[in-house]
């Protein structure tokens, strides 16, 4: 359906797996017979066209059956007959530029929603033909709900929040073909150019558009040559597999939606033989009059047994002076013993990479490590979440849990409230399971 639509822009997509790269690069594919033909396909930075796996490794297993030589340095494949299919990137608004004076057939957008809307109206702009072929653009997208993508296809998708399909796109409407005109920013839809034109005098030019969801479902063949894909978007978080194996582009993180409180299983003791971290996630404001309620140091101490269960042991938490938090994390590595190893979150800067060596060097004799944070916390927390989902994360009972369990169920990684209890179990599981850890499961 997508490599047949005649639309003047056709989105592709919603969901992961549905094969939209490739999907791209076939129809890049198109009008290779014809000497001046040039088409660009785009992602936003030149390390998501090159890495592992990316755009460029596609297209050598693609590309040479079709004759085409590439150049890596260039990012571009010339074919027998001449006509060429580049690649680019636009890092930033200003990198549009570089494409002034550029007449393109085809230009593709591999994730959209990475894209600003400026960048894609500016380069609508470069979507013209000498070489007798009609400009056309076509773009792939997941689920982003604070995407400007959303509102660009909301006729596609359910917008009923009484609705069973409400963000889900609405299956009568796949391929669907509407018309739109571009007055200053704003659209003006219709199922009838006529009508456009009518309304808006001869020179509106309407174009036409349409959106065609697919899933990892209408892809046979990847769930043939790896089943575990599919099993690997089963098991992410709530929030991430909405939107990427069932294509929902309305759910957001809320309140809830990120932890649950029927997850959380209190035992009275967790067994021998753990392998254990306690991660700090850092503040150092005391209660005032200004700001009565600031953030914690809040201390998570979480243990993996040898089958993959995890036992959060203990929380300390404390609101207090920079030199009476080097002085706690101190007194709580001396309770919990050198076998317990110390990560500590860095901040960002060269002030936090100051501050963290500051309490490493109070920490001398334990086994003790500074950790950058990287991604957002709503993306750290993922990892954690998912496994407390499955059942497989264990509190050791104790005074915190309850304060515990009720941040986590009120996390929605929006910094409205506390997450620091939140951010010290999203590190010590990293600790204990990813490479950056120090320990790999």
């Amino acid at each position: 359906m997508f490599l047949a639509s005649p639309a003047d822009i056709a989105i592709y997509g919603g969901a992961a797996g549905g094969g939209k790269s490739f999907g791209l690069l076939l129809e890049a594919l198109r009008h290779i017979k014809n000497p001046r033909y040039g088409a660009v396909v785009f992602r936003r930075t030149f390390t998501e066209v090159m890495k592992e796996g990316g755009l460029w490794d596609e297209c050598k297993e693609l590309y040479p059956l079709a004759g085409a030589r590439g150049s890596r340095s260039e990012m571009l494949w010339t074919f027998p007959s001449k006509a060429k299919i580049s690649f680019g990137h636009l890092d930033t608004d200003n990198d549009v530029y570089r494409w002034q004076g550029a007449q393109i057939a085809n230009i593709s957008f591999d994730e959209l929603p990475h894209f600003s809307a400026f960048q894609f109206w500016y380069m609508f702009s470069r979507n013209r033909s000498i070489c007798g072929i009609r400009p056309y653009i076509r773009g792939t997208c997941n689920p982003d709900v604070n995407s400007w993508v959303a509102e660009l296809i909301a006729w596609w998708i359910e917008q009923d929040p009484d609705s069973p399909l409400y963000g889900y796109p609405i299956p009568d409407r796949a391929g669907v073909i509407r018309w739109f005109v571009r007055m200053g920013n704003d659209l003006h839809w219709s199922d009838d150019p006529k009508e456009l034109v009518d309304r808006f005098g001869g020179d509106a030019s309407p174009k036409s558009f349409t959106f065609i969801p697919a899933s990892v479902y209408d892809n046979q063949i990847l769930l043939r040559k790896d089943p575990g894909y599919l099993a690997n978007l089963k098991a992410l978080p709530l929030v991430e597999r909405e939107r990427l194996l069932k294509g929902n582009w309305k759910i957001r993180a809320t309140a809830g939606t990120r932890f649950k409180r029927e997850w959380f299983k209190i035992v009275k003791a967790a067994p021998s033989g753990l392998r254990v971290v306690r991660y700090w996630d850092r503040a150092a404001t005391e209660p005032n009059s200004s700001n009565p309620d600031p953030d914690w140091t809040a201390g998570v101490k979480i243990g993996v047994s040898p089958d993959g269960q995890y036992y959060v042991l203990n929380v300390s938490r404390f609101r207090v002076t920079p030199g009476q938090v080097r002085t706690g994390i101190r007194n709580v590595a001396t309770q919990d013993g050198t076998g317990v190893r110390i990560g500590l979150e860095q901040e960002p800067g060269a002030s936090g990479k100051s501050e963290v060596q500051d309490v490493i060097k109070v920490l001398a004799g334990f086994s003790a490590k500074a950790y950058p944070a990287q991604g957002d916390k709503l993306t750290r927390s993922g990892p954690f979440s998912a496994q407390c989902e499955a059942g497989n994360v264990f509190l050791v009972e104790g005074d915190w849990n309850q304060a515990y369990i009720d941040e986590l169920v009120n996390f929605s990684g929006d910094n409205k409230g506390h997450d620091d209890q939140v951010d010290g179990s999203s590190g010590a599981f990293e600790m204990l399971t990813s490479s950056r850890g120090l320990w790999i499961s």
